[in-house]
């Protein structure tokens, strides 16, 4: 281990039944430097982070850690929570860890209450004291006594921070910061950032936005598929950043698209099933597009960008602010997802298991959900038609189960979800939103699903298919949407697909070669 280097990863590697996340990942930390750590969606990095904090254990690798400036280096195969933090790391998520309901202090010492001298009584105002002291060296003013769910979002972060500083952390991974944070927010976090760096904390910053990265780190490492890419010096010069951003977008995508698709003949009508006029709500911003009979439309993005967002308003799941949702050529507002399922909207949700399917209940159970008042007569379920019903679809989209009456939790993730588009079919649905189709299916399973959405458009159906993996994106697609921070970025047409254009859009950025057309 280097002299000047306070945290290494080596050789990591983490394996899952079936499923490699990282293969060779190195990873090297200087003091009092901020490292940015990009790669697609899916391509480790949360998972090498939870090796830095003991969230996961790598199955093979090295994590070495310098805890004081020369003090001695200590190596480790597996790391824990308490570990990582008497070596001094701690991590930012997105998802913050406080309570609403305690106050900045008490947050700030959970699961670690100064106690007064009898060792029983929690000293609160020792715990206020020693906030208001994390907060000073943070120059941001925050009240110790302030309940935590009354502070912003972004004022909530520095609570994070500051309770990592007052543990005396000296290594810093802040996992996408600036996500959920206003504009206006996210540069008091740059400001923090700086001072920390100022101060010899290090910091391995992960963001999907490219222009964060170029202003706040020293040096930009790339992995993709679980495997370490390369490492880049930042140069901060503006006239060389966009083709730092080129080689950094190569890096990350710069893959053969060896995912194979089923054949699909042309079959997207001149009927437009869905079309979105300014759409605002949810987080997103002036959304307009169609979705024609027979099309599957991508939505690309990245974690952030307001494509879970817009499916959620379309789907009467949350609130549309403003604008129009015209479906089947006539405006609704659907309210609820019972409101949209009566209109012929359905959605596979990116977590089928806690919003996709009752995994307790049977196949032929869930299947029948959404159709239970037209097969029921005067409060009865016709339980002849639910058996027929749910007995059809498990012939027509390949069920592998053993009945219609196997729990929805003994089956597969691809079955798992023949089974939630199974009941959509019943419900005799004209559009369909596919939230993270084949995440967490196997190989063979996604084509499977992929054959699905082909007999879906085909039959006249219209597919608005949300998808964080860029092979699928492009090979699924009639037309890609973009999204970026609840935005619009830009609209591909199939002869114009091409991944570094898409993440070019995702990152924010219009391409120089679309400029012209704007």
């Amino acid at each position: 281990m280097a002299e000047d280097y306070v945290l290494e990863l080596e050789h990591i590697r983490k394996e899952y039944p079936g499923v490699v996340a990282l293969k060779d990942v190195t990873l090297q930390l200087r003091r009092g430097e901020i490292l940015g750590l990009i790669g697609e969606n899916g391509a480790g990095k949360s998972t090498l982070i939870k090796c830095c904090s003991g969230a996961v254990i790598p199955t093979s690798g090295k994590i070495r850690v310098k805890k004081d400036k020369d003090g001695e280096v200590r190596e480790f195969s597996r790391m824990t929570p308490q570990l990582a933090s008497e070596n001094g790391i701690a991590i930012i998520y997105q998802e913050f860890n406080n309570v609403g309901e305690l106050s900045a202090a008490e947050n700030m010492f959970l699961g670690r209450p100064i106690l007064k001298k009898n060792g029983i009584v929690i000293d609160r105002k020792a715990m206020e004291e020693e906030a208001a002291k994390a907060f000073e060296q943070l120059n941001i003013k925050i009240n110790p006594r302030t309940l935590v769910k009354n502070l912003s979002v972004g004022y909530q972060q520095m609570v994070e921070i500051a309770k990592a500083i007052q543990q005396n952390a000296q290594v810093l991974i802040m996992d996408e910061p600036s996500a959920p944070l206003t504009t206006n927010e996210v540069e008091s976090m740059f400001k923090v950032v700086e001072l920390l760096k100022s101060r010899g904390v290090s910091i391995i910053y992960i963001s999907h936005r490219l222009e964060e990265i170029f202003r706040l780190s020293d040096r930009i490492e790339v992995i993709r598929d679980g495997e370490y890419v390369d490492t880049l010096i930042t140069d901060k010069d503006p006239a060389t950043i966009p083709h730092q951003v080129d080689d950094l977008i190569k890096l990350m995508v710069g893959r053969e698209m060896t995912q194979k698709y089923p054949p699909r003949k042309p079959c997207v009508r001149d009927e437009v099933v869905l079309e979105l006029q300014n759409v605002t709500g949810n987080g997103d911003e002036n959304i307009s597009f169609k979705v024609h009979a027979g099309e599957v439309l991508g939505l690309g993005g990245l974690v952030g960008a307001g494509r879970t967002e817009i499916a959620q308003v379309i789907f009467g799941s949350r609130p549309k602010e403003s604008g129009k949702i015209i479906f089947m050529g006539k405006e609704i507002n659907p309210k609820s997802p019972r409101a949209a399922i009566d209109h012929g909207i359905a959605l596979l949700p990116e977590d089928r298991k806690r919003h996709g399917a009752l995994l307790t209940n049977s196949i032929k159970n869930n299947i029948s959900m959404p159709i239970y008042e037209r097969i029921s007569k005067m409060s009865v379920i016709d339980s002849k038609t639910e058996r027929t019903t749910a007995e059809k679809y498990r012939e027509d989209i390949q069920i592998k189960c053993p009945s219609i009456h196997q729990l929805v939790k003994n089956l597969s993730g691809g079955n798992q979800q023949k089974v939630i588009l199974g009941k959509w079919l019943a419900a005799n649905s004209k559009l369909i939103i596919f939230d993270e189709p084949t995440r967490g299916i196997d190989v063979g399973a996604k084509y499977e699903i992929y054959k699905l959405i082909n007999d879906l458009v085909e039959a006249g159906v219209a597919v608005l298919m949300i998808s964080s993996e860029m092979e699928e994106l492009i090979g699924m697609s009639d037309r890609i949407i973009v999204l970026a921070e609840g935005k619009m970025m830009g609209e591909l047409q199939k002869d114009e697909f091409n991944a570094d254009t898409i993440m070019t859009y995702a990152s924010g950025v219009i391409p120089e070669s679309k400029k012209e057309a704007v």
